[in-house]
């Protein structure tokens, strides 16, 4: 069946149905594979959950997009289909074998180099200009490439990143994929929105998976690195729309850039605050703890996962709704500053609740050494009052 001559409305309709069932059907499945063969993942002194859980989520996420690309390569437009499957592919394989057998980061960002060049090489994700952004209009092909590249590695690990409690990289999934299903709506762009509404399809399925008591699963890298690479995918196709597509949008065309860092903003601010902490504590960006802001939620508010994840879901809707607000008449000057401001007041208030196990050391062993010296000058005085009362007799 050609589904272009379809109403697109029922398109829609099918595409997410579709990619719903496969998923919800399908993970039972793969939840006994991997119960079968032990492929569990088995927590450690920095994990949130406290037994054995299967993992491997993700591998649904990949055959259902394979799947829907099939039928969706009637919608597009410079044939963005068939540069998706590879770039899939490799993120499928790399996170396949890094939940089976722990990678280096390296050799991760290697392969996400990899997939990134296929869809960099498509002239419909090429970013022209950042259309007054700053000042800035044209840019030179050249530092296309450069950003491009930059911005999608950054993206595909910074959701990565945030794939450390239940339900939280599928919630902020969710929503992301839902404000660029509507963003492509309006710019009529319905390759990308079928795309977002059958990933969305599959994060909707996993959702009640992952926060099951009985029939847990998580998506592992398998999952976050797919679910990366299409939102950095689509952040890409949303700078890079023609200045004609954006006048239907409800913010100003200069704003772009800022609205698609709010759409990004909980991945964005998590990884920039975790590097930051590392980097300050001198190791490696990559080196693995308990400071992202979910552990922070979970473990100084004593809040659940859920309750943690439909926080950060939902302060991620706000956030976006506020600047696309503020976008629509206030220049890229003040949003920035808006930006900036919003940034040092999260940065400060999770800077005080800073839960590195260096950073508990240091206090430890600051109120050891505080206690130490307080029992000395105890002991010192205690011995002077008693010389006193030696002279005194």
């Amino acid at each position: 069946m050609n589904l272009i001559v379809l109403n697109i409305e029922i398109v829609l309709i099918l595409i997410f149905i579709g990619a719903y069932l496969i998923t919800y059907l399908t993970i039972p499945k793969i939840i006994g594979l991997v119960e079968y063969k032990n492929l569990m993942d088995k927590p450690n002194n920095r994990s949130s959950h406290v037994k054995i859980t299967p993992t491997l989520g993700g591998v649904s996420f990949f055959y259902t997009l394979i799947f829907t690309l099939f039928f969706l390569k009637e919608w597009d437009n410079y044939d963005e289909a068939i540069y998706f499957i590879p770039g899939l592919t490799i993120l499928f394989i790399v996170g396949l074998k890094d939940d089976l057998v722990v990678l280096s980061p390296y050799t991760k960002l290697a392969a996400q180099l990899l997939a990134i060049i296929f869809i960099l090489s498509n002239e419909s994700f090429m970013i022209r200009s950042l259309n007054g952004f700053l000042g800035i209009h044209e840019i030179p092909v050249y530092l296309y490439y450069f950003v491009g590249a930059f911005l999608m590695l950054t993206i595909i690990n910074a959701y990565n990143l945030i794939d450390g409690i239940d339900g939280l990289a599928a919630i902020v999934g969710i929503i992301i994929l839902i404000i660029y299903t509507t963003i492509f709506y309006i710019t009529k762009e319905f390759f990308y929105v079928l795309l977002c509404l059958a990933l969305n399809g599959c994060l909707i399925a996993f959702l009640s998976f992952n926060l099951s008591s009985s029939k847990k699963i998580f998506m592992g890298d398998t999952g976050s690195l797919i679910v990366g690479f299409i939102i950095s995918t689509l952040t890409l196709k949303f700078l890079a729309l023609s200045p004609e597509s954006y006048d239907s949008l409800p913010f100003l065309l200069e704003n772009v850039p800022l609205i698609a860092i709010s759409i990004l903003i909980v991945p964005l601010f998590d990884t920039a605050r975790v590097f930051t902490i590392r980097l300050a504590n001198k190791k490696s960006p990559f080196s693995p703890d308990r400071n992202h802001t979910h552990h922070i939620l979970i473990d100084y508010f004593k809040i659940s996962h859920k309750q943690a994840s439909f926080i950060i879901g939902g302060f991620n809707l706000v956030f976006v709704v506020l600047f696309i607000i503020l976008g629509s008449s206030s220049y890229n000057f003040y949003l920035v500053i808006v930006l900036i401001f919003t940034v040092i007041v999260l940065g400060y208030f999770f800077y005080r609740f800073d839960y590195s196990f260096s950073n508990i050391k240091r206090k430890i062993f600051f109120r050891r050494k505080v206690d130490n010296i307080k029992n000395e000058v105890r002991k010192g005085g205690g011995k002077l009052m008693q010389k006193n009362k030696q002279k005194n007799k």
